[in-house]
């Protein structure tokens, strides 16, 4: 079967469940869209490798490549192999001393994997067909202006302090392991420095 490389669009609460979150993959040369939901876990974990943040201790999937990368495996894709039921299901493509192994993931981990390794999303056209969405082109064109850096959520609060307690605030959540309020807070002093610039 052909394959249909994807990359990630959002990442943002779920509409239809309000604990959880949505991870929307898009086709790399196309108009259709998945969205996956996800736990607040996962999406944490995905958020905090697109926002290159740098956790003091190693989370799972960090430590996960590390010790894929410690017996020589390279993470070489990852491929969102099946939907049954309204669950996706993936597979990860590793290779040890040029021999493939695949091993079954659940597809949040994965995403989450395939952003730390820096490796292609990659899916088949009949899981496309069936849970895709397809954007015209004056959604598509809307989405893409919508596709930035930003966090998944904004607070309006962090607008209320100064650059210096800002900065107090982001060394605490660190500490505390808090990543997704440290991308908040990281958000908001990268914008307050570019006005200043």
């Amino acid at each position: 079967m052909k394959k249909i490389e994807l990359r990630i669009v959002a990442l943002s609460h779920s509409v239809s469940q309000s604990s959880n979150y949505a991870v929307v993959l898009g086709e790399t040369n196309g108009p259709r869209r998945i969205p996956i939901v996800i736990g607040s876990f996962e999406a944490q974990a995905i958020a905090v490798a697109m926002e290159k943040m740098l956790p003091n201790r190693p989370l799972t999937h960090d430590l996960f490549k590390l010790t894929l990368e410690s017996f020589q495996i390279d993470l070489r894709e990852v491929i969102i192999n099946n939907l049954l039921d309204g669950i996706f299901y993936a597979r990860l493509v590793c290779e040890r001393n040029g021999e493939l192994i695949e091993i079954d993931s659940r597809t949040s981990d994965a995403i989450a994997l395939a952003v730390r390794f820096k490796c292609p999303i990659c899916t088949y056209e009949f899981i496309l067909d069936t849970a895709g969405v397809e954007l015209d082109e004056s959604q598509q064109e809307e989405s893409e202006e919508e596709e930035t850096d930003e966090p998944i959520e904004k607070s309006a609060s962090l607008s209320n302090h100064s650059l210096e307690s800002l900065n107090h605030m982001l060394k605490q959540v660190l500490e505390e392991e808090n990543y997704e309020k440290a991308a908040h807070i990281r958000d908001e002093i990268d914008k307050r420095k570019r006005e200043l610039d």
